[in-house]
Parts: structure tokens; C-alpha cells; sequence
């Protein structure tokens, strides 16, 4: 299941970048729940997919979220 969050063209802070730098986006998809302290969960199967790296803009940056072969997340900028 794919869901998606539709947000204004305006609103990048839910973007997620699908390839490097290519300008490809993709919205993030919904939250699978929310955390006792009200923050959105996410399910790293629906961000990651098929794929061990995705990458994320945030504040005019470049960062790359990667699985690593222990199952592990490490982020980069």
C-alpha cells in the first residue's frame, strides 16, 4: 500500500528525494501510527521500498539515509 501525503507545492518538508540529486521527489508516505509523545511513526519498509538508500532534502541540503548490512540506518550529509 502506497500512501501518500499531499501537501502544497510550497511545503518541501515532507519531500523525499528518490535518487541522487536528480530532482526526482516523491512525497513521504503516510505515518504508520503516532508515538505516545504525539510524533508521526514511520515504517522504513514504505520509505526505503525495494531500495537500502534514500535520500532527503532538508534545508537546502543533501542528506542520504542508507541501510546498512546489519539492518542498521546511518545518515549522511
Amino acid at each position: 500500500m502506497n500512501a501518500h501525503i499531499n501537501r502544497p507545492a510550497h511545503d518541501r518538508s515532507a519531500e523525499i528525494s528518490t535518487g541522487a540529486r536528480s530532482g526526482n521527489h516523491q512525497t513521504a508516505p503516510a505515518p504508520k501510527s503516532v508515538a505516545p509523545s504525539g510524533n508521526p511513526i514511520y515504517s522504513s519498509q514504505n520509505l526505503f521500498g525495494s531500495t537500502n538508500e534514500i535520500g532527503i532534502e532538508h534545508a537546502g541540503f543533501f542528506y542520504r539515509l542508507r541501510i546498512t548490512k546489519q539492518g542498521k540506518l546511518i545518515l549522511n550529509k
